[in-house]
């Protein structure tokens, strides 16, 4: 993460806008290659931090800044094959081995975010910030098994429709 982020989004700690953060993560995941149900898990993990911050980092407070921000995690030919999110804030800070999730034996509403998190996403680290606040970091890479995205221009309606009848 030494390069400045693709995208870096400063946004208030207000539930309002985490419509928007999710729109933002599944639209760039979609243009990554990932196919949609990991960009709606990925947005949804994102979305789970976010919630994490307002209630537990900020404790409800609407007016405090989160940062979220980006890379594309390139391939050898510079081809995108994932994603690096990180989620900051100025939170108080918390040792990093406490964020864990409830035991999912214990079957109550809430409480899941963090395993969520862990589900869906490859990697997954809790940090403090130098300052002040925390630091989460993330990546996912997309399937193997799933068609090569390029950076650029949109290719959606490139080519031509192929029939597989024969």
């Amino acid at each position: 993460m030494n390069e400045h982020p693709h995208i870096r989004v400063e946004l208030l700690s207000n539930p309002a806008y985490l419509s928007g953060a999710r729109e933002l993560i599944a639209s760039v995941c979609k243009r990554l290659g990932f196919d949609d149900l990991t960009c709606s898990k990925v947005a949804l993990a994102v979305d789970e931090a976010l919630c994490n911050v307002i209630r537990h980092g900020y404790k409800y407070a609407e007016n405090r800044p989160i940062w979220i921000s980006l890379w594309p995690l390139l391939d050898e030919h510079a081809r995108p094959e994932g994603i690096l999110l990180t989620i900051e804030d100025e939170a108080d800070q918390v040792d990093p081995s406490c964020m864990k999730g409830r035991s999912l034996e214990d079957i109550k509403p809430g409480g899941l975010g963090v395993h969520i998190i862990r589900d869906v996403m490859d990697q997954v680290c809790y940090e403090k910030r130098e300052s002040r606040g925390m630091r989460l970091v993330m990546s996912k890479r997309v399937p193997r098994t799933a068609a090569p995205a390029r950076l650029g221009r949109n290719t959606e309606s490139e080519g031509s429709v192929q029939s597989i009848d024969g």
